[in-house]
């Protein structure tokens, strides 16, 4: 006797981050912490430490009236002045698209939501072959395959897998919904250029001549980009859409307000048609409503009054950590550069990634944890956080890193 339904997967879920994390604890707690290097959550760390909680950001919301932090939000859908500035803070001006907002739990919620009601149980999601593993477990969740495409060719984007992918998926079924995580993508911190984004805009469009298209946009990392505002120039290229194709740009206020628990975000829905947008909205809104019935009316206020009256303030200071996180990449990859230690072509971001096959990253990741070094298996590479490692740390790491990968290469 079941008491779930028969088609869901009960196999239990492994969260490779948070059992290292414990590990990395551990041994924290037995040799020291000067003697951990701790490079595994993917959160923000000043220099001494402890997690960033940008002060413009937790000043604004105590400043709150309780009243206002208790009450639901206007709409299931979000705060109209919410939805507004997320697609003026996301955007920055660089879309004459039809736009809708729906306001969901963390950029989490935007792709979930989209591959729940864009795909029936049984058909194929695309995504990178090295990704976020909660895209592959979304689409578990709702029966669906997944197929991956090859992240890179040599220190690119690998587009023609990308359509390779695509082709073979658009064989078997009327539609394609795909993922791209960019900029900073998690976990290697690739950036694509505007060539590649153009290429793959015009792919979609011949795509969309016989079947209905959505690219999920995961922009999670957007705003700790080393450009600021010209990482956003390349949604210029998305008004090149045709009628049958839509985004879904999935935009995470974790990140970007260093907001982690307060689970708010939002699916930014731009089409070339209003049909087309009004469509995902009306569908969207139900789900909404279905699944969380409300986001966090503080978070949103929040963010709504920090983009009109803190919003220098708060680049300001989100600034100041960029430049660390800067500072953090370039140590690491000068001297990964310097000793051989290959890496997934990094351009901004939270993490490095080292490539190499999934037998080898299983012993190297065993080998650096027994030398006090903790990092996160993904597919086909172990992910460092250089967002949560001081520099000090950071300093030497790679060169220790590749004396143990020679060791187990050995």
């Amino acid at each position: 006797m079941s008491f779930v339904k028969d088609s869901v997967n009960r196999t239990p879920i492994v969260d490779t981050v948070f059992t290292i994390v414990e590990k990395a604890n551990e041994a924290k707690a037995k040799y020291g912490d000067d003697a951990v290097i701790d490079g595994v959550i993917g959160s923000l760390y000043s220099e001494e430490g402890k997690l960033t909680a940008l002060n413009t950001v937790y000043d604004t919301l105590k400043s709150l009236d309780n009243r206002h932090l208790a009450k639901y939000a206007v709409s299931f859908t979000g705060n109209p002045d919410f939805q507004k500035d997320a697609i003026d803070w996301v955007l920055d001006g660089n879309s004459n698209l039809y736009k809708e907002v729906i306001a969901t739990p963390g950029g989490t919620g935007a792709v979930g939501m989209t591959i729940e009601n864009c795909l029936e149980a049984g058909q194929t999601l695309i995504i990178p072959e090295i990704a976020w593993g909660s895209y592959a477990l979304m689409a578990q969740m709702n029966n669906l395959n997944v197929a991956t495409y090859s992240l890179f060719e040599g220190d690119h984007f690998n587009v023609e897998d990308l359509k390779a992918t695509c082709k073979e998926v658009m064989a078997k079924q009327d539609r394609l919904v795909l993922i791209i995580n960019d900029p900073c993508h998690n976990p290697t911190g690739y950036s694509m250029t505007d060539e590649e984004w153009k290429e793959v805009i015009a792919f979609l469009n011949e795509c969309s001549k016989t079947h209905s298209v959505v690219l999920i946009n995961d922009i999670a990392y957007i705003d700790y980009s080393y450009r600021g505002f010209e990482a956003k120039k390349y949604f210029k290229n998305f008004d090149e859409i045709s009628e049958n194709v839509a985004i879904v740009v999935a935009f995470s206020i974790s990140k970007s307000m260093t907001a982690y628990g307060l689970r708010c975000g939002a699916a930014i829905l731009l089409g070339k048609t209003e049909a087309v947008v009004n469509e995902l909205k009306v569908v969207f809104e139900k789900s909404a409503r279905a699944t969380w019935s409300n986001i966090n009316n503080g978070a949103m206020e929040t963010f709504s009054v920090i983009m009109k009256e803190k919003r220098q303030e708060y680049l300001d200071e989100k600034e100041q950590y960029v430049q660390l996180l800067k500072e953090r990449s370039s140590l690491f990859i000068q001297e990964a550069d310097e000793v051989g230690l290959p890496y997934y072509p990094y351009r901004e971001g939270f993490f490095v990634t080292l490539p190499m096959d999934n037998q080898l990253r299983d012993a190297y990741h065993a080998a650096l944890m027994d030398n006090k070094i903790f990092t996160v298996k993904v597919n086909k590479g172990i992910r460092v956080a250089i967002c949560s490692m001081p520099i000090r740390k950071v300093k030497g790491l790679a060169s220790r890193m590749k004396e143990i990968l020679d060791q187990v290469q050995a």
